[in-house]
């Protein structure tokens, strides 16, 4: 198994430590008595840690080309599981509001779909500058609300943050949508 992919295994453990810390530190799960006060800090750090090892695994399989089938499938299934555990758990936490992750884990959702279609048809759909952004902003989004900083100011750019992925999530949508329409008719032929 290449480095790529290691760092992609990587991230997908990591899941686990960070929901435990950012729900134990909420839940009082009593396993974290002694780092209470942290819990959203380490989950947080944890979280950046696995958010950097998306960039570094691409840059490494596209720069010495280590480009795997595993790593095709791997690499987006653990981008969305680890997003999708952040948003999940926050609004467990009441940080966020269910409609918003809704819509941006429907997002995901749909563009597995058609990215499963395409595949089916040997078609590759490479990921587009909007999708880009759209996880820059993200990943963005759940470091300010992981880190919940309660002044008046911090509170605004938080919300204007989340506002912001969420545009973007269905901007790329609808980019990733009618850039690819041929991929639904006829097997993309």
């Amino acid at each position: 198994m290449n480095l790529p992919n290691k760092l992609t295994i990587i991230r997908v453990i990591l899941i686990i430590p960070f929901t435990l810390l950012l729900l134990g530190g909420y839940e009082g799960f009593g396993m974290f008595a002694g780092i209470a006060g942290y819990t959203d800090l380490l989950a947080c750090v944890i979280f950046v840690v696995a958010s950097f090892t998306d960039f570094l695994d691409g840059y490494l399989a596209r720069k010495y080309h280590l480009v795997t089938n595993f790593g095709k499938f791997m690499d987006p299934l653990a981008d969305k599981l680890l997003v999708c555990a952040a948003l999940i758990c926050l609004v467990d936490m009441e940080r966020v509001s269910s409609w918003i992750v809704i819509v941006i884990m429907s997002r995901e959702f749909i563009i597995s779909g058609f990215r499963l279609i395409a595949s089916d048809n040997g078609v590759v759909i490479a990921a587009s500058y909007w999708g880009k952004f759209k996880t820059v902003f993200q990943i963005f989004m759940i470091i300010l609300l992981i880190l919940n900083i309660q002044n008046h100011l911090m509170q605004m750019i938080t919300t204007a943050v989340t506002f912001i992925a969420l545009i973007l999530t269905v901007v790329s949508l609808i980019d990733y949508i009618v850039k690819n329409k041929t991929v639904m008719k006829d097997g993309g032929k």
